[in-house]
This record gives C-alpha cells, structure tokens and sequence, in this order.
C-alpha cells in the first residue's frame, strides 16, 4: 500500500490524514480476510457476497429469457502485464442451422452492469442470427485481475481480451455493440481491429466529449464539496457500496429502484434485479479500478474517443443510438458523423428512453438493431445505406428519431435525475 505524500498546509494536512486512515483501514481490511479460511469466509465477509451468489442471482434473471442458449467460461491468455491465463463467461445463442449463416451479433454491457441485464433484448435479437454476449474482463462473473493503473494500457488490457475471446470461440466478422463503457471499448476494439468489425453500433456511449471545464462563475464550489470530493478521489466509484457490508443489498434498492423499474413488466420480483446488480459489483473491484484508471474528473475520459474514433477504417459503418432523455451528450456523435463524410455514420435517438436504452425502450432498442443487422446480411445484394433506412423502418422502431432527418432535435439533453451507471 502506498500513502500519499505529507502536506504541510492546515486544510490540506487534515485531508491527508483522513485518506491515508481510509487507506490504511481498507489494506487491513482486505489482509484480514485473506487469513480467513476459504470454508468460513462466506459467513465472516463484510460483504455478504460471493462468486456462487452471483452465479445465482445470474440464473435467477436468466431464467426470463425463452430461447435456448448456452453459457460457458471462454479461457484465454492473459493480457498483458497479467500473468496465468483469464476465463470470459460468455452466453450464446444459435436456435437454427438457418440462422447460424446470419451475421452473428455481438452485445458489450456497461459499466457495473453483466451478461444478464441484456435479458429484455435476447429473444428477439436471436430469432434469425446467432447473438453472443460476455462479461468484460474485471465484471460479472469474468476473471477479475489486477489491471492496470495506467489509462491507455488499462483500455489496451480490455481490448486484448475482446480479442483472445473472439479467436476463442470462433468468430471471423460480426456486428458489434457497446453501451456506456462497452460503446468506448468496441470503438477501441474496432480502431485495432477493423476488418472484424461489419458495423459499430454505440448505443448511449461513455468517454466520447473532451471534458469542458466550467466557467469561473461555476467553478465556485462550496468548500465542503472541495474537500468531500478530495477525501474520495483515491476510491473506486462503487467503493461506497462494499464499504456498507451487510447493507449493500438494500442501499442497491434504495439508491436504484429506477434500474428495478425498466424490467417490471417481465420480472415482477424487484430483488431479482438489485441482487444481480449487487453481486456483480461488491466483489473485487478489478473491471472498476481500470474504469476508474480511464476516467478523469468524476467520469469524463482521460482520452476521449471522439478524437480517435474518425480514423476508424471508412468501410466499417456506425450507427449512434441515444435515448432521448438520456446524461450523454449526443454532439460527439454529430461530429463523427461531419468529419467522416465518405463513410456510413447514422444517429437514431431513442424516445422516451434514459442513458439504459436497452432496457428503458426495450421495443424500439431491438427493432433498431435487428434492422441494422438485416441490412449487413443484405449487403451484398442490394445498396447498404437504403437497405438499412427500410428495416429500420419496420415495426416500433418508426417511434425513432433520426439526427439525420430532425435536424430540430437538439444536440446535447442531459437530465440530473439519470445516473452514469
């Protein structure tokens, strides 16, 4: 463990000696229970949480989707700077022979978030194309190595195991889609690895804008929020969650019963949800230190993938999808769109839906997608661009809102009420 270097100004000593308390409280904490015996763990934990819990709370979610599908852990080599070798846990779906000819369809999850929360779009995506998902390295049931603290080798470590997962099981070239975390990821992944790639599709993506920093006039913060912000700077984003021990469980409830709600009119248990979410994320916080090795500033990127992402190949196509109400600023997406003029960039916003559209406009989410995935199958027997404008007009995906077409919609909507994960 390291402390930070001693201040010798009043406000600044005082701030040194409660973090490097924190610090030193946690370090003890975490050698204490490596002492505990693997057998008595379980029920001496602070966290009430464990690798079979959160295999649990998966199949209690799971059990919702209808088609048939398979999980399986996908070994692979270790990324760089991680010694041994690393398991993806990984879901598949291939009902038919037919649809296994289908361009199959990659699914990325988010931040703090797993495989299972895609339970509300698994059905209907697999009707005619084999559909895969995974946990990222760091999340879900995924290994969980120490990654690196370092933001671009960080991002390269996530990358490099995209990689050896899809030469693990198989895959040549695929329909890729990220949300939150997992948009800036697959664009990473894409930016190395292009001919893998038959389109991106970004669905409410992080790490895009160039942070803006404030005029004076808002920059004048109370100094109790100087100082809290401070003593919590050292921390991982979810550390408050595992610091709650026996508490986590119900603080996910409280904190977010909004996640609870985008899956009621199919999982009428709400626990079912905040207990996923919890096991995922009072674990090792592995995935989420190397998020927070990404970010600058409470949740911007430290290199923003809207300066990196336009030199992506020209033949690979992106598709944009936001939700209307949603924190993420969509004016990344328009400049992508201007600066790669000789290559397919779409926007589609989503109405009604928050920063989860996935799961916020289940109904228009899928529809979108399906018809991006048709009109790659259909490349080559018709012209890309209008195919795809006629799919995506089958169905509820009508109800969208193309960037395109509406030139009115306004550029950036961001609401205080939606959170970041």
């Amino acid at each position: 463990m390291v402390f930070e270097e001693w201040s010798t100004a009043p406000v600044s000593r005082g701030l040194w000696l409660v973090r490097n308390a924190c610090l030193l409280a946690d370090s003890i904490l975490n050698r204490l229970v490596d002492l505990i015996p693997s057998w008595l763990s379980g029920y001496l934990r602070w966290c009430p949480t464990s690798p079979e819990l959160l295999e649990q709370a998966e199949k209690n979610l799971l059990k919702y989707v209808k088609n048939k599908y398979t999980t399986r852990f996908v070994q692979v080599e270790a990324v760089q700077r991680c010694s041994g070798q690393h398991h993806i846990w990984s879901l598949e779906m291939k009902p038919s022979e037919t649809v296994s000819e289908k361009v199959p369809l990659v699914l990325v999850h988010g931040f703090a978030s797993g495989l299972a929360l895609w339970v509300l779009n698994l059905d209907e995506l697999s009707q005619d194309r084999p559909v895969y998902c995974f946990d990222l390295l760091g999340f879900g049931r995924s290994s969980r190595p120490k990654l690196s603290s370092d933001a671009l080798e960080a991002e390269q470590q996530f990358v490099e195991s995209i990689e050896k997962w899809r030469k693990s099981v198989g895959l040549e070239r695929f329909v890729l889609l990220g949300h939150s975390l997992g948009g800036f990821l697959v664009s990473a992944y894409a930016l190395q690895h292009p001919s893998r790639v038959a389109h991106l599709i970004l669905a409410d993506p992080w790490g895009f804008p160039e942070r803006h920093l404030p005029s004076n006039k808002t920059l004048q913060l109370p100094a109790w929020v100087k100082a809290v912000s401070t003593i919590l700077r050292p921390f991982n984003p979810l550390a408050g969650l595992r610091a709650a021990g026996p508490l986590g469980p119900r603080l996910v409830e409280k904190v977010r019963p909004d996640i609870q709600r985008k899956y009621e009119h199919v999982i009428k248990d709400p626990e079912i949800i905040s207990n996923y979410i919890y096991h995922c994320n009072a674990q090792t916080p592995s995935g989420e230190a190397a998020f927070k090795a990404m970010s600058t500033h409470f949740g911007w990127a430290k290199y923003p993938m809207v300066n990196r992402i336009p030199d992506l190949h020209k033949s690979v196509p992106i598709t944009f999808v936001y939700g209307s109400r949603s924190w993420i600023d969509k004016q990344p997406g328009i400049h992508v769109q201007q600066l790669r003029e000789e290559s397919d960039v779409d926007i589609e916003v989503l109405d009604g839906a928050g920063h989860h559209v996935y799961s916020d406009r289940p109904d228009l989410f899928n529809d979108v997608v399906a018809g991006i995935c048709r009109s790659v199958d259909d490349i080559g027997k018709v012209g890309h661009s209008s195919t795809r404008r006629c799919t995506w007009l089958q169905g509820k995906a009508q109800e969208c809102i193309d960037l395109e077409d509406e030139k009115s919609i306004p550029a950036s909507v961001n609401f205080a009420s939606d959170n970041p994960w």
